[in-house]
């Protein structure tokens, strides 16, 4: 199970700079578009990086899935942590929203906007790394 927990953490991280990665992009695009610069390299950087994150979180789930099978569910902090893990994926999905506006020209929030939005899934992975070390319950 050990081998299955590195990969599972190897998967997280991975996930994990993709996740706190694709809003800067989202920072230059809409600042270089604004700025009458050509974001088109932007726009195909932020789909690859988009699908190599995806791919990750898939494998960060199903390693995880397969911890969870393995070891059972073992107290409150891991209910706890699984609820920070959907607010992640939620967070994910958004991405993928804001995508689809950079694909099709409309993305029109703000640079500032997005340097906030780039602090969001700090602000659920702490949590998560707390339940995890920590088991506080």
């Amino acid at each position: 199970m050990l081998w299955v927990k590195v990969f599972h953490i190897l998967a997280m991280t991975s996930w994990m700079a993709g996740i706190f990665y694709l809003p800067r992009i989202f920072v230059h695009y809409v600042e270089g578009r604004a700025a009458g610069q050509d974001v088109a390299r932007l726009a195909i950087m932020a789909g690859k990086l988009f699908g190599f994150m995806s791919i990750m979180a898939l494998f960060t789930l199903g390693f995880g899935l397969w911890l969870w099978l393995g070891y059972g569910i073992s107290g409150g902090w891991l209910h706890a942590k699984l609820l920070f893990v959907g607010l992640l994926l939620g967070y994910h999905f958004w991405c993928f929203a804001y995508l689809k506006k950079v694909r099709a020209g409309t993305l029109d929030n703000s640079g500032r906007y997005f340097r906030w939005f780039n602090e969001m899934p700090l602000l659920i992975f702490i949590p998560i790394l707390i339940f995890v070390v920590v088991k506080p319950f």
